[in-house]
């Protein structure tokens, strides 16, 4: 069996990790880190430390009325995305821990599409320029 990082735990609830393939078991938020166990295999489980988090990224739909997912984004390891039954209530819990500047929502569809023409019309000029 595997050792939890946590002393005391703040929420247990059902989620989904997205590695590849869905993932689903049990999410825990806890005083010393975000736990995710897996119900069917005892060996897949992701433990992250509050100190190893640098950012919190979400996923936010129809002005924050639902949240599909979140993503922790690690120091050395990565992104890793998650999805629960009730993301607000596991976001809540993970602001205990986090500073709130550090939860940032992601980006929009159209907001990626913008940030993309720009660059493009971006490369186009430095291109024009350094035929010159």
């Amino acid at each position: 069996m595997v050792k939890s990082l946590n002393t005391k735990v703040d929420l247990v609830i059902e989620g989904t990790a997205f590695t590849g393939i869905s993932d689903y078991g049990k999410i825990m938020v806890g005083d010393k880190g975000f736990e995710f166990y897996n119900d069917r295999d005892i060996r897949k489980f992701i433990q992250i430390p509050w100190e190893e988090v640098d950012c919190v990224i979400v996923s936010v739909m129809f002005k924050g009325k639902w949240i599909p997912r979140f993503a922790l984004k690690t120091k050395k390891n990565g992104t890793y995305t998650f999805s629960s039954k009730d993301s607000k209530k596991v976001l809540r819990a993970i602001r205990e821990y986090i500073n709130p500047d550090n939860i940032v929502r992601s980006l929009s569809f159209f907001e990626v599409l913008k940030r993309a023409m720009k660059n493009i019309f971006k490369k186009d000029k430095e291109c024009k320029e350094t035929a010159r």
